[in-house]
């Protein structure tokens, strides 16, 4: 008997035990107040950083319809 399609079926089992896994770790994480600052504080900065790039694409996008009407 040929044992290597268990192997096949073993790798996605043990993918779902680890998702399950990491499911209630995170929500054993999520109960503390602590969790939810950290959360804020990282939630901050993702948008102050958003909004530099959004400034910093606007920027680039002037400077390139400027050198588009002027070429060299």
């Amino acid at each position: 008997m040929e044992w290597s399609w268990l192997l096949v079926l073993v790798c996605p089992l043990m993918m779902i035990f680890m998702m399950f896994g990491m499911k209630g770790s995170h929500a054993h994480g999520h109960s503390h107040g602590r969790g939810q600052a950290s959360h804020s504080n990282i939630d901050q900065g993702v948008q102050q950083q958003l909004s530099e790039l959004r400034e910093q694409n606007e920027q680039l996008r002037k400077e390139v319809d400027k050198l588009s009407r002027n070429p060299m």
